[in-house]
């Protein structure tokens, strides 16, 4: 059950990093569309709450200081990493 919840985190984790990046692309041809810029901080936004919530509840997505900070014992070995998923 703990796995199937993580599973689909991460897949609504991927649905907008997805959909923050082709708002990023279109925003690079299209500076001024304000409609495109308030849909990119939308995503932005909920992309960052989706990463915190797996990282409180699962540990961190990245390494290196790009993720969050890790609960004892040190989570970034402690599997699967996400990309084993």
């Amino acid at each position: 059950m703990k796995l199937e919840k993580q599973m689909a985190l991460l897949r609504k984790i991927q649905e907008m990093e997805f959909v923050a990046i082709e708002l990023n692309l279109y925003l690079d041809t299209h500076p001024c569309d304000r409609d495109a810029i308030n849909d990119y901080n939308c995503a932005a936004e909920m992309l960052r709450k989706l990463k915190d919530q797996y990282e409180c509840e699962f540990g961190p997505l990245l390494n290196f200081g790009f993720g969050g900070v890790s609960r004892e014992p040190w989570q970034w070995i402690q599997g699967p990493w996400p990309w084993e998923i």
